[in-house]
């Protein structure tokens, strides 16, 4: 039976090199796929481009070209990625330059535009998926709106001879399967296959993640030499059946338990995952130990695609500011709190126009809430921060942590300080008429 093997580059925008690197040369792969884009990412990159239109795509889009791409051209392995973000063209354009300057040539780079809909949305009467309210009522916040693109666009690219894919916002495991609808021929109508097409690019799409990364837990989960965390391999047969693996020396482990976790990762309905391409059904698949590290998946269908696309959209909600300052030995957990009341009561004194504030101890009271009955900490960073309409005021919360070394309880040190934009992320669904897909060829 046909198959092809599909490795794992990146599972999110900061992920190792590294690991890429080690999969180009040794993992004999035909497809090398680097997913990098989350939701906000996405927003961010917009406003990276708004700024500089030849900016909007992943930051570390350069450095994994020029680890990968010898290794690659030399292998015949080819390159599918989301790296694109909100500027595809500007990224492939940057890997066209990455690639002249490894003296590489006779390379065919697609870029894949169309998933920006901001002026379709902006112009529709669509509704907020998590509030029920119109989109319209966000409008003079709004700085993105990109749709999740299936996989055809992929195929379809790979069909007209690229080496390398590059996309902006499309649904993750699209990304896995546009390598598997160009390599098999498969129909979009041909629902099973499609189905257990995403239970593979589910499986891959969040790279370490399959092979014991976020899956550690000392004691009760210990997979070995995290440090040396091996990348996913993916070996996808002509009917969609699945074998997960890794290179045999790399650190981590692939099991029944990372699968499992992995495939119920951020699925809400195992029964109907809700993709571009298809509505996917993992409830009937099985998994079954193959050899070392290697995991065979079988089972999983699909049913007919909603005929909707997730729109996700980037809002504008206003600066964080925050200043974090630490305090140690006796009474630290005193001299904390005492600190953030004292930042909380001089906001008030300024009438800094905030939305919202927190002040917290991390390690007492910072994720789960107080907790009096615990034992006395040695020691304690506190941090304060708040939500405000402008960068100035965010400004100002950290300069009041930071007064606090001469200004609050003693033995205060090591302050910190940060303001940054906050970009929240709303969705609505869009017919998927709306969306023209376009493919943009480009050679070296």
């Amino acid at each position: 039976m046909k198959s092809i093997r599909i490795g794992t580059g990146a599972g999110y925008s900061g992920d190792r090199i590294d690991p890429a690197v080690d999969l180009a040369e040794r993992g004999q792969l035909d497809y090398l796929v680097f997913e990098c884009l989350g939701e906000r990412t996405i927003a961010l990159a917009q406003l990276a481009r708004l700024d500089n239109p030849d900016h909007g795509y992943e930051p570390l889009l350069e450095a994994r070209m020029q680890a990968v791409l010898p290794a690659c051209k030399r292998n015949g392995v080819k390159i599918v990625t989301n790296m694109g973000a909100a500027n595809p063209l500007a990224a492939a354009k940057a890997t066209a330059r990455v690639a002249r300057s490894c003296g590489i040539s006779d390379l065919r780079i697609a870029a894949v535009t169309g998933d920006d809909v901001f002026e379709a949305v902006c112009s529709g009467d669509f509704l907020i998926e998590e509030t029920g309210a119109p989109v319209a009522s966000v409008r003079d916040k709004l700085v993105s709106a990109n749709a999740y693109m299936g996989a055809a666009p992929i195929a379809e690219a790979l069909a007209q001879g690229a080496d390398i894919v590059i996309v902006g916002r499309a649904s993750d495991p699209a990304l896995f399967l546009g390598p598997a609808l160009h390599a098999f021929g498969w129909q979009m109508d041909d629902w099973p296959r499609l189905g257990r097409g995403i239970v593979a690019g589910h499986l891959l799409e969040c790279g370490a993640q399959v092979t014991g990364g976020y899956f550690a837990d000392p004691g009760y989960k210990d997979p070995p030499h995290l440090a040396r965390l091996g990348m996913p391999i993916g070996e996808i047969d002509e009917d969609g059946t699945l074998a997960v693996t890794k290179l045999p020396d790399t650190g981590g482990e692939v099991s029944r338990a990372t699968c499992t976790e992995q495939l119920l990762y951020e699925v809400h309905d195992p029964a109907r995952y809700l993709q571009p391409d298809v509505v996917a059904d993992f409830s009937g698949v099985t998994m079954m130990e193959d050899g070392p590290d290697r995991i065979r998946l079988a089972g999983g269908s699909g049913h007919p695609r909603t005929g909707l696309l997730k729109v996700s959209l980037g809002v504008q909600e206003g600066w964080i500011g925050e200043g974090q300052i630490s305090y140690a030995g006796p009474g630290a957990r005193e001299r904390g709190q005492l600190a953030a009341d004292i930042v909380a009561e001089r906001v008030r004194l300024l009438g800094i126009p905030c939305r919202e504030t927190r002040g917290e101890l991390i390690g007492v009271n910072a994720i789960l809430g107080p907790e009096p009955d615990t034992p006395a900490p040695r020691e304690v960073r506190m941090r304060f921060a708040a939500r405000t309409d402008s960068r100035a005021d965010a400004e100002r919360i950290g300069r009041e942590v930071e007064a606090l070394y001469l200004n609050g309880p003693s033995g205060g040190g090591g302050a910190w300080r940060s303001t940054r934009r906050v970009i929240g992320v709303l969705s609505t669904l869009i017919p998927e008429q709306l969306v023209s897909p376009r493919i943009h060829m480009m050679e070296v």
